[in-house]
């Protein structure tokens, strides 16, 4: 069964950092596009960042751009998203998506997609 579990979310105060984690399991997804997504309340779900297999191709969304670094390690099966300087108006659910195409991520229709972590950041 394949599944991405993602965690590290929480409450942090505006101005803090956070470090999501986005581990699979279930197969190897080192040749598979990687990403992240959130969804705040009433909003529909936007792109956050992206990255290829091999992790040297990245994408961010204008509102992640010099605050977030995504990475991977392919030995564990594990992507992150390090978030910094947060805003209450990065307040959602995040999830990670993987697939084969990093195309695919980036349009936001992944073939996996984890359960979500929350992050609440208070002003």
């Amino acid at each position: 069964q394949v599944q991405l579990v993602e965690s590290g979310g929480g409450l942090v105060q505006a101005g803090g950092s956070l470090r999501l984690s986005c581990a699979a399991s279930g197969r190897t997804f080192s040749t598979y596009a990687m990403g992240w997504f959130r969804q705040a309340p009433g909003k529909e779900r936007e792109f956050v960042a992206s990255a290829d297999w091999s992790g040297g191709t990245t994408y961010y969304a204008d509102s992640a751009k010099g605050r977030c670094t995504i990475s991977r390690d392919i030995a564990k099966n594990t992507v992150y998203l390090q978030m910094n300087s947060l805003k209450p108006e990065d307040t959602a659910v995040y999830y990670c998506a993987a697939d084969p195409l990093h195309y695919t991520i980036r349009i936001g229709r992944g073939q996996y997609w984890g359960q979500g972590t929350q992050v609440t950041v208070s002003s």
